[in-house]
This record gives C-alpha cells, structure tokens and sequence, in this order.
C-alpha cells in the first residue's frame, strides 16, 4: 500500500535567509536592521546564525543579539534541516545568516528538501546584496540559477560608498535576464558613515540602538550621530515596509 502525500498545511512560515556568496557585502548589518524592524512591529521570529566563517564574538548576529540568536553548523549532513525544524514549534518567521562560500550546501539542500516544507506551509525569501563591485551581482545570479523560482527574491542595493555606482546591476545582461523570468523586489540601503558604523558594530549595537540611544557608548550619543542613526533608521524602516509581503508569513 503506498504511502500517503502529505498535505498542503494551512499555518504559513517563511524563511528569511540572507544568500551566503560574496564577503562583506554587508549581510549581517542589513539582517541587524530587519530584526529591529520585525521587533518594532512586535512580530514574532527565531534568530538564526549560520556564519561559520565569522568570529564568535564581532561580526556575527551573535555579536549583535547574545542569548538570542542560535549557531547552527550548515556543515553537518543536516544543518540546515534545523531551519525548517524550528518553524514547526516555534515562530512562524526564521531569520537565517548565511555566511559566505555556503553556496553549495544551500543548493544541495533546496534540491533534497524544498518540496518537503512547501507542503509544510514554508515559503522561502533569499536576500541577495549587490554594491558597486561586479563579483557582488554575479553571486546573486549564480544563486538565482540554482535556485530559480523555488524561493521569492529581495534585492538590497547596498551604497558602499558615496555616492554608489551601480551599472554592473543595472547593465549587466544575466542581471537583467535574473529581473525578466524571477521579477526579484528591489530595495536600497542607504551609505552608513564610518563614524557610526564602525564603533556599532565595534560594540555590537544595531542602528535602531543607537537611533534610541539604547547603550552606553558615549562616542555613539553625539547628537550628530544619533541624527544620523534615525535618519538610517526611518529610511531602511520604509524600504521594509515596501516589501513586508516577503518578510511576513
């Protein structure tokens, strides 16, 4: 007697996860934001950290969020497998850190056990970060090729610099053949100053702390800086809200 197919679950789920290509494209600064975001409007979520390659104290959400974001080693034959496992209890919404090179292991695990959790009610959001640097658009095709139309797309066109030149993501021909067939969403991230910027994440601070001066860093309480932090703050706030449809369950 064959076994019967599951059924299609009624409860939505989504999986937030950032694509691990490209280095320091500003991943985790964009992921510190969206989690203030998603605390700001009370929505409920598990904190995922799957940056192997980031140290365990600066540079990793775990830096950023202690006590609150799990490590999950994508490395194991199951790692990843943790992702689907904590939406069946817990919040319907994971955010997932993907670090760079994981690549592979992403594909491998779409390939094995994407049917599986579409039936569950999982939908999948692969955040993709493109700067001025060339290498950063050929990642996010490179994922958009593997992944295909298995998972919805957030773009975030990162400002690196001041002002940002994005001609290899608006020119390049496989970018635009990636916004024909997936129609990916397109937000922007505004350029962070260094003042701000560096001694945050120096003290693990999200923008949204230092916005409500919610630390005792004194260098980050300037008024200036504080300003600025608002400022950043109000502007990725709107970018989020443009796109919540794949952000939300």
């Amino acid at each position: 007697m064959s076994a019967l197919p599951i059924p299609i679950q009624e409860t939505k789920r989504r999986l937030v996860l950032t694509q691990g290509g490209k280095g320091g494209t500003g991943k985790t600064t964009l992921l510190t934001a969206l989690v203030d975001w998603y605390d700001e409007h009370q929505y409920a979520y598990t904190l995922v950290d799957l940056d192997t390659e980031a140290s365990k104290s600066r540079g990793s959400l775990i830096h950023y969020f202690p006590g609150k974001a799990a490590k999950v080693d994508i490395n194991r034959p199951e790692g990843l497998d943790d992702l689907v496992n904590v939406l069946q209890d817990g919040p319907p919404i994971v955010v997932a850190d993907m670090g760079a090179g994981a690549g592979q292991v992403a594909y491998r695990w779409f390939d094995d056990m994407y049917e599986g959790a579409r039936e569950l009610g999982v939908s999948f959001t692969a955040i993709g970060l493109v700067t001025p640097d060339p290498a950063t658009v050929d990642s996010v095709v490179k994922w958009a090729h593997a992944l295909q139309d298995r998972t919805d797309y957030l773009i975030v066109k990162n400002s690196v610099t001041n002002p940002s030149n994005f001609n290899a993501w608006d020119r390049a021909e496989l970018a635009q053949q990636f916004r024909q067939n997936l129609h990916p969403q397109v937000i922007e991230m505004e350029y962070h100053m260094p003042s701000v910027e560096g001694p945050a994440r120096n003290h693990g601070l999200t923008i949204g702390r230092v916005a409500s001066r919610q630390h005792d860093v004194q260098e980050l309480n300037q008024f200036t800086h504080v300003i600025r932090a608002q400022a950043y703050r109000r502007h990725i706030y709107a970018e989020f809200d443009r796109v919540k449809d794949l952000l939300l369950p």
